[in-house]
């Protein structure tokens, strides 16, 4: 789509109702910050709404960044490169060290390696994640919590470097140009960067904190070194309007507008459950993971997707500050990105009464 071709449809004409779709612009707007809300339904725009930026504002992204690697990973999969069930250390010799000779490359994606941290801890982690080569040095030497495969724990960041570099050793191409080269190129997406460009600086949008603990957040994620970092678990900037292009993409099955870029079976695979109804030992309450994504369902009382989303949704929060999901069931893509940083659980209760909102306005 380009961006004359953005253009809202009659709520009527994609079967929604329009009093929940002004709900969910009202919830956005009283949050009085900067956003952008991409809402399509069967390949027909919903709404397309800017909130105190431009629409091509580029959005420092979180964990929605991580399906990107995640698929850049099954790709390798899908062209006999690599197998979901290879250790790591087939790849990657360096990564066996401390005992992680076991860790296969599906372990990674399901948040199973036992490896939460690299470092040790979060702090650590987040302190070497603007250095890609101090943190694969971490990956490499890093001893697990747990035995591979045995307990689900989120693995924040060394997710995505233990990901990209598996896919640097594999493609010989660093993680960044593999993405960009075969999954957003093909597509047109040039709004969406793992590593933000100098050319496309003067359009990130800054983060904003509300309570101390996310003013310090706020001060680490503005930093340009960081903002132009490659991050893999965390690290896209990017625009709703080429979030829910992709989603739209991965919906249609992997192939849009006559471009294939993904097998069918492959973003199935991608979409596979590998934990329902187990507690995430690092985020403490049950979590409905796939294998690079999350999954909607019902688990807990304040869901990304909802609390009545469709089991087969999938798609990812960033750090309860930006949400991604589509819904095959519904023909729905969801794609909301915004820039404040507030308190977990109130941030949580805003994006599950956000994507409420639409599933009720499709009922």
């Amino acid at each position: 789509m380009s961006d004359v071709g953005w253009v809202e449809a009659s709520a009527h004409d994609v079967g929604m109702d329009p009093a929940g779709l002004e709900r969910a612009v009202a919830l956005v707007s009283a949050r009085q910050a900067s956003a952008q809300l991409c809402i399509l339904r069967d390949d027909q725009i919903v709404l397309d709404r800017s909130f105190g930026c431009e629409t091509d504002a580029l959005f420092w992204t979180f964990s929605v960044s991580k399906p990107f690697v995640a698929l850049a990973v099954h790709l390798l999969a899908e062209r006999g490169l690599l197998g979901l069930d290879d250790p790591v250390a087939q790849h990657w010799p360096e990564f066996a060290r401390n005992g992680k000779e076991r860790v296969t490359v599906r372990h990674v994606l399901t948040h199973r390696a036992g490896i939460p941290f690299a470092s040790g801890g979060l702090l650590g982690d987040v302190a070497a994640m603007a250095d890609w080569d101090r943190s694969i040095a971490l990956a490499e030497n890093a001893t697990p919590w747990w035995p591979a495969g045995r307990v689900v724990g989120y693995h924040i960041l060394s997710f995505g470097f233990v990901l990209g570099e598996l896919v640097r050793r594999v493609s010989g191409m660093p993680v960044q140009a593999f993405v960009q080269a075969n999954l957003l190129t093909p597509l047109g997406l040039g709004d969406i960067e793992l590593g933000l460009t100098d050319a496309d600086w003067p359009r990130h949008v800054q983060l904003r904190g509300q309570v101390m603990t996310d003013q310090v957040r706020r001060v680490v994620f503005n930093r340009r070194n960081v903002r132009q970092a490659v991050i893999p678990a965390a690290g896209i900037s990017a625009t709703a309007r080429a979030i829910a292009t992709f989603y739209r993409m991965l919906l249609a099955g992997g192939e849009l507008d006559g471009v294939r870029v993904l097998e069918p079976a492959t973003i199935e695979e991608a979409r596979r459950v590998s934990s329902d109804g187990e507690v995430d030992q690092l985020m403490r309450h049950p979590v409905r993971w796939a294998q690079g994504f999350q999954l909607g369902g019902p688990v807990g009382a304040r869901r990304p997707t909802g609390t009545h989303a469709d089991l087969r949704t999938f798609g990812h929060n960033g750090s309860s500050i930006c949400n991604t999901w589509a819904d095959p069931g519904r023909g729905l893509v969801f794609a909301y990105l915004t820039n404040l940083a507030a308190p977990r659980r109130a941030s949580l209760q805003h994006n599950s009464d956000l994507s409420d909102a639409l599933l009720d306005a499709c009922s």
